[in-house]
């Protein structure tokens, strides 16, 4: 089993103490988010990658070290300012905390994403290949791989559009983000890459794969798994993961967010978290049907 750690929520920048408890404890709690009566056990003696996805490993980098599994990590780091990213710490710490996490865990278990990429009037086109230029040469040495993907119209975004006002990319933007990010990973010995994407510009040198594909599940684990069934309606061919994260908590609040479509509901969340208890958020209930998932 492969975990994923998470794309619903940041558990690393806010609930990395919740987290170490339940691995010390050996087993997770996961409400299903279409069925809160549904939970799904996950005991860690079946899970045999932990694949984190975050916007600030900070909080968990001393920790790493008490964790007894294999680890694959995506850290999300952009050029956008607090209009767009309001709760994120400075982008330079998050920069040497990235250089620290490829020193513990090594920079092939480190992928870096571009994402999402968007245009308006103030992150023009010359600023995101200005701010990538910048962002290759601070990480060179420590990263080998950036994934690149581009704004989706979520529930989110359409509340938030009056601050993001993004316009659809022409054919002429993706070539200057296709040559000109390909040319600066070039120069710091590093490839760019999409994931489901429409639009994958490997006509630009990009390489079109998955985040967790087949081969690199095999390569990490030493097993196979099955396509991730819950993403049948995207063009994704990810391999199955277990996510343990829960919608509407996080605290980033970041303005193209696909996980925080009701942003009202995320203090009361986070206010319900327990680092104690099974479940991220809340406590489990008398009337809850628990089954171990295999």
């Amino acid at each position: 089993m492969i975990m994923n750690i998470s794309g619903r929520t940041d558990i690393v920048a806010f609930y990395s103490d919740w987290l170490i408890n339940r691995l010390d404890e050996g087993f997770i709690d996961v409400r299903n988010p279409f069925n809160p009566k549904m939970v799904s056990r996950i005991m860690m003696d079946d899970v045999d990658l932990l694949f984190f996805c975050t916007k600030n490993p900070i909080p968990i980098l001393n920790k790493l070290k008490d964790i007894q599994k294999k680890i694959y990590f995506h850290v999300t780091l952009t050029s956008y300012k607090k209009d767009i990213e309001p709760n994120l710490p400075p982008k330079k710490d998050i920069i040497e905390g990235i250089k620290k996490l490829s020193n513990i865990i090594g920079k092939n278990n480190l992928v870096i994403r571009y994402d999402p990429v968007f245009i308006n009037d103030k992150y023009t086109l010359e600023y995101h290949v200005n701010a990538f230029d910048k962002l290759c040469n601070l990480l060179d040495g420590y990263v080998e791989k950036i994934l690149i993907s581009f704004i989706d119209d979520y529930k989110n975004v359409r509340n938030n559009y009056k601050t993001l006002k993004y316009r659809q990319l022409t054919e002429k933007d993706y070539k200057v983000i296709g040559l000109s990010f390909s040319e600066s990973a070039r120069k710091h010995n590093m490839t760019v890459h999409t994931c489901a994407e429409v639009r994958d510009l490997t006509e630009y040198g990009f390489i079109h794969d998955e985040c967790m594909s087949k081969e690199l599940a095999l390569k990490l684990t030493g097993k196979t798994y099955k396509k991730w069934k819950a993403r049948k309606n995207v063009p994704c061919q990810c391999v199955e993961m277990v996510d343990i994260g829960v919608y509407n908590s996080c605290k980033h609040f970041c303005k193209y967010c696909y996980a925080n479509y009701d942003e009202k509901k995320v203090s009361d969340n986070y206010n319900k978290h327990n680092p104690k208890s099974s479940l991220l958020i809340g406590e489990l209930s008398n009337d809850d049907i628990i089954k171990i998932r295999k």
